[in-house]
């Protein structure tokens, strides 16, 4: 389960966030997880509340995007969500299209509290 290694590098940067804006506590993480990323949502969770435990997120929620795959076809130039399993120009039906989206896996936004005058633990 990789998604279980994605959490804990989630973690140090949500870590790495905290520090640096003195945070008491981290309320909620948002990620954007594209349907290409290979990550699994639902496994990802499981494996958030894991990697959560004993750090400065410990009663964090993940709050989970996911984002469409995405081409734009070098034969007509449309640019438009596709599925998946389907990676063909929904305009002119062709296979010569670059992906544009859908591979990310990125942190979009920490909601924390801040500290007023206590040091985060290292």
């Amino acid at each position: 389960m990789h998604e279980l290694a994605l959490c804990q590098g989630l973690m140090a940067e949500v870590h790495r966030v905290a520090r640096a804006q003195n945070a008491s506590a981290v309320h909620r993480v948002r990620v954007a997880v594209g349907a290409l990323s290979g990550v699994e949502p639902g496994l990802l969770e499981r494996a958030f509340h894991i990697a959560r435990a004993g750090t400065v997120a410990h009663g964090a929620r993940l709050q989970l995007e996911v984002l469409p795959a995405r081409v734009a076809c070098d034969a007509c130039g449309v640019q438009a969500e596709v599925p998946p399993n389907r990676l063909l120009c929904p305009g002119c039906g062709t296979w010569r299209v670059r992906l544009v989206g859908g591979e990310e896996l990125q942190l979009m936004q920490v909601e924390l509290s801040r500290a007023t005058d206590a040091a985060l633990p290292n």
